[in-house]
C-alpha cells in the first residue's frame, strides 16, 4: 500500500467520531496484530472466535499508528494512535479498500467459479507478468475479508490486480464485485459446490453471475460456452455486457483442441495461434479451460501470445492441488485433497483413469466426502460410481459418512476386497494404506477440505 494520510482514510468510511493525532501517515492495513509493522492501520475484526479489539495493545506495541474502532469510544486506546470510530470495522475496511482501488486505478480482474478459481487466478497473473506489474490474491483470500485485504496489499506501482472471488450464498459475489469493480471478469465453471445453500445449479449460476454487477462500463466477461445456465443468465441481464465464450468447441470465441494428457503436463492447441503448441505443467482437461481464460485475458490486455504461452509453461500450481508427492517407500501420490465437488471429483478420476504413468503398477483412488451438497449429498456421491471402473482403477478407499453411498454402488461392480470404506476412523484408513501401498502404485487423494484428507496425505508422506 502506498502511504496515505489519515484524513483520506477518514473520508472513505462512515466515521462516528475521531480522537488522537490528525496528521498520521498510514502505509499498511492489517487485521492480524501479529503482522502489524510501524505505520500500520490496525483493523480489529469482530464476529469470529475472538474480538480483534482485545489485541489493540499488541498492535500498538508493534507500531500501529491508527486503528478502526467499533466498541464504545470510551474503551478506545489513548496515546500516540489515531482512533477512527466506525459502526462496523469490516465494512470500514471494505470501504477503504474500494477507495484505494479507485485511487490506484489498476486494471482489475475478478475470477469466480465452482472450481478452478485459484488455478485460473495464478495462471492469469503468470501470463501477464511480461507486460505488467501484477498483484494477485494470496492463498485463498477470496471472501469479504480476503478480497479487500488483497486490494489494500497492492503496491503503489500495481498495474493489474487479479482477484479471486468466492462465495457460499446469494449476494456475496455482488458485494465483492462492488468493492473491486473489475474491468475483466471470468467464471470458470458452474458445479455443485454450495448446493446446500443455493439449492440448485441454476441458483449457483445466478450467484456466480453477480460478478457482472460491478463490471466497469466497458467490462468483459469470460464464461464457459458449454454452460446453458450461464447463457440463460446472460440473456436476462439488466444491462448488456461484452462476453467471450471459451471451451472445446470451435463455435466458441476461444477454444482448445488436440489435447494430450501426460502424468505431469498437458499439451493443447488453441485458435489464438494454431501453430504454437501450448503446455501446462499440470494434469487435466479442466485445467486447459482455466488456461484458456488466462490466455484470453492476456490477448485482451495485449500480451504477445507467444510470451503468454511461454509463461503458462512455467506456471506452478498452488500446494495441495494436483500435486505429485512420494512416500518413503516410493509410492507416488497425486494430492488433490484441498477441494472437491462432484464435477471436479469426476474430472480428476477420469484423468487418473486414462493417463499413462511411467513404471506404474496399480492405480488407486482414495476419496473423501464432498461437502455442502445439501439434500443431494447421498445421490451426488452415489453417481460417482459411473466414473470408476475396475478396468481403470484397481482399488478404491473411501472416507466419510457420505461416501457410504458410493461404497454401496461400487460393490455392484468391484469385488469386496477392492473397495474399502471408513466412516470416521481416519487412523484406521492411514494404517491400512501404509500396509497396502506398494512402491509402484499411483494413488489419487481427493476430497473437500473439511473432510481433512490432507492429514492422510501428510501421514503417508512422513510414514
Amino acid at each position: 500500500m502506498r502511504e496515505v494520510a489519515i484524513g483520506r482514510i477518514r473520508s472513505a468510511v462512515e466515521e462516528l467520531a475521531f480522537k488522537g493525532p490528525d496528521e498520521v501517515l498510514v502505509n499498511a492495513v492489517e487485521f492480524d496484530s501479529r503482522k502489524v509493522e510501524p505505520g500500520t492501520l490496525f483493523v480489529p475484526l469482530t464476529g469470529g472466535a475472538t474480538d480483534g479489539h482485545t489485541y489493540i495493545q499488541q498492535a500498538m506495541e508493534r507500531g500501529a499508528k491508527a486503528t478502526l474502532w467499533s466498541r464504545s469510544l470510551a474503551e478506545a486506546p489513548d496515546g500516540d494512535i489515531a482512533v477512527i470510530h466506525v459502526p462496523d470495522t469490516l465494512e470500514a475496511m471494505q470501504a477503504i479498500a474500494a477507495a484505494y482501488r479507485r485511487a490506484l486505478n489498476p486494471i482489475v480482474i475478478g475470477i469466480t467459479g465452482s472450481n478452478g478459481k485459484t488455478t485460473t487466478k495464478d495462471m492469469t497473473a503468470q501470463v501477464l507478468i511480461p507486460k505488467y506489474k501484477v498483484h494477485k490474491t494470496q492463498g485463498n483470500y477470496n471472501n469479504e475479508i480476503g478480497l479487500p485485504y488483497t486490494l489494500l496489499q497492492m503496491p503503489a506501482d500495481t498495474e493489474v490486480v487479479v482477484c479471486e472471488m468466492g462465495m457460499s450464498g446469494y449476494g456475496e459475489i455482488d458485494a465483492l464485485t462492488q468493492i473491486a469493480l473489475p474491468d475483466i471478469a471470468a467464471i470458470t465453471l458452474i458445479g455443485e459446490s454450495h448446493l446446500e445453500h443455493l439449492g440448485s445449479r441454476q441458483g449457483i449460476a445466478q450467484a456466480k453471475m453477480e460478478i457482472v454487477n460491478g463490471l466497469t462500463e466497458d467490462g468483459i466477461l469470460f464464461y464457459p460456452g458449454a454452460e446453458p445456465l450461464l447463457t440463460d443468465c446472460l440473456a436476462n441481464l439488466a444491462r448488456p455486457v461484452q462476453t467471450v465464450s471459451f471451451g472445446f468447441e470451435d463455435s466458441f470465441a476461444l477454444y482448445a483442441y488436440d489435447l494430450i494428457e501426460e502424468e505431469d503436463r498437458t499439451y493443447f492447441r488453441t485458435n489464438l495461434d494454431s501453430n504454437v503448441l501450448c503446455t501446462i505443467p499440470v494434469l487435466g482437461a479442466y485445467n486447459v479451460s482455466n488456461a484458456l481464460i488466462a490466455l484470453g485475458i492476456a490477448r485482451q490486455l495485449s500480451v504477445p501470445i507467444e510470451q503468454a504461452i511461454f509463461q503458462l509453461s512455467q506456471f506452478e500450481l498452488t500446494e495441495n492441488r494436483l500435486q505429485w508427492l512420494q512416500t518413503p517407500k516410493g509410492t507416488r501420490l497425486l494430492n488433490d485433497a484441498y477441494n472437491a465437488s462432484p464435477t471436479s471429483m469426476r474430472a480428476v478420476i477420469e484423468t487418473l483413469s486414462k493417463i499413462e504413468v511411467a513404471g506404474a503398477g496399480r492405480k488407486i483412488a482414495v476419496l473423501g466426502d464432498m461437502l455442502e451438497l445439501g439434500e443431494a449429498s447421498a445421490e451426488k456421491h452415489r453417481v460417482l460410481a459411473s466414473a470408476i471402473w475396475p478396468e481403470a482403477i484397481d482399488t478404491v478407499y473411501l472416507f466419510g459418512p457420505w461416501m457410504k453411498a458410493l461404497y454401496n454402488a461400487l460393490l455392484e461392480k468391484y469385488p469386496a476386497e477392492a473397495v474399502h470404506y471408513y466412516q470416521t476412523d481416519q487412523e484406521a484408513l492411514i494404517r491400512q494404506l501404509q500396509e497396502d501401498l506398494l512402491p509402484s502404485d499411483v494413488v489419487l487423494l481427493k476430497s473437500s477440505f473439511g473432510t481433512n484428507l490432507l492429514a492422510v496425505v501428510e501421514a503417508l508422506v512422513k510414514e
